[in-house]
Formats: C-alpha cells, sequence, structure tokens
C-alpha cells in the first residue's frame, strides 16, 4: 500500500475492544466490548483518522489522531490488522489497527475521550458495537449493521470480528442478511408500490 504513489490518501483507524464476561438482562453473552464512534457527519467509524505522510508514519500519525480524540494511548506497527483500498473519486487507503485491552482499561479510553480535543465537534461521541443477537434476531448486532457507516468501516469491523475470533462467521453472515432485509423492508414501506 504504501507503494502506490502520491495519488493516494491514508486513514488510519484503530479498533479497540476488550473481552467481556458480562450478560445482557442476565441472560445474553456480551463475549467482547468494541468501540466505535459517531462522527460529526452523523455516521459510524472507528477512531483515527487521515494521515499526512509527508510528515508521519502510519503509526505516529494515528497516534497523533488518536491523541486528539481519546487521549494517550499509543498504538505501534504490532497491533497493525490489515488495509483496504477504496477507488473512485477519492483514492484512500484505510489502514485498521486493532488493540485488545482490559474491560477496565476500555472504560478508562471511554472516560477520557469526553475530556478529549474533538469530543462535541469532530467526535460526538464513544459507543460500544452489541455482539449479540436477540431472540426475535434483529436486535442488538442486527439492528446496528443498519446505521450509516463511513467508508469501509463496517467491512473493516465484519473483517475483525472475523479474523479475530470474535463471532462465527455463520453468526456475522446471519445478521448480515438480517440488517440487509430490515432495510429493505423499510425501503418497501417508504417507496410506494409500483402500478
Amino acid at each position: 500500500a504504501m507503494r502506490l504513489g502520491p495519488g493516494w490518501s491514508h486513514s488510519c483507524h484503530a479498533m479497540l475492544y476488550a473481552a467481556n464476561p458480562g450478560q445482557l438482562f442476565g441472560r445474553i453473552p456480551m463475549r467482547f466490548s468494541v468501540l466505535m464512534q459517531m462522527r460529526f457527519d452523523g455516521l459510524l467509524g472507528f477512531p483515527g483518522g487521515f494521515v499526512d505522510r509527508r510528515f508521519w508514519s502510519l503509526e505516529d500519525g494515528l497516534n497523533r489522531v488518536l491523541g486528539l480524540g481519546l487521549g494517550g494511548l499509543r498504538l505501534t506497527e504490532a497491533d497493525y490488522l490489515s488495509s483496504h483500498l477504496t477507488e473512485g473519486p477519492h483514492r484512500v487507503v484505510a489502514h485498521l489497527y486493532a488493540r485488545q485491552l482490559t474491560l477496565e482499561q476500555l472504560h478508562a479510553v471511554e472516560i477520557s475521550a469526553v475530556h478529549s480535543r474533538d469530543h462535541g465537534l469532530e467526535v460526538l461521541g464513544l459507543v460500544r458495537v452489541p455482539l449479540y443477537t436477540q431472540k426475535d434476531r434483529v436486535g442488538g448486532f442486527p439492528n446496528f449493521l443498519s446505521n450509516a457507516f463511513v467508508s469501509t468501516a463496517k467491512y473493516q469491523l465484519l473483517f475483525a470480528l472475523k479474523v479475530l475470533n470474535m463471532m462465527p462467521s455463520e453468526k456475522l453472515a446471519e445478521a448480515l442478511a438480517s440488517a440487509t432485509e430490515k432495510q429493505k423492508k423499510a425501503l418497501e414501506k417508504l417507496l410506494p408500490a409500483s402500478s
């Protein structure tokens, strides 16, 4: 990705997660807590942003951006997970890093994020991804996937959950199918039936 040349921009984002032994309503296992953020444009994404490769390595740039939104957390090359190319009017390489924290550390990140420089401006708040599906097969993760995500964030989330063994492939597929069906039904209600 680094050999693509000056026509490409690089964005670096971090998936922060922790094992979570808790249960929702005393019966639905939480398994993991994963942080995402609501952005200024109303889209969900991972903490991070664009890195100017003229001045920063990918990790230094990511840590600089994370410092604005999350405080003192520092990621390294060892936390690198994947890169995805997006072509179109904007040619971007989206780099994803992942770091497992303890639940206490994750909670500390959530607290410090509220006091960061960008809170309430570029970052409207952190959210935890509900990594469970309720009995109705829509509540929880399928509903979460029905939200609007920035660029490759939804794909990165699904990819990371799979490769980090946080959710079985069949559960990911079921949740995605349920979310897609929900969105399709919502569109059918909004659009008039063709004659």
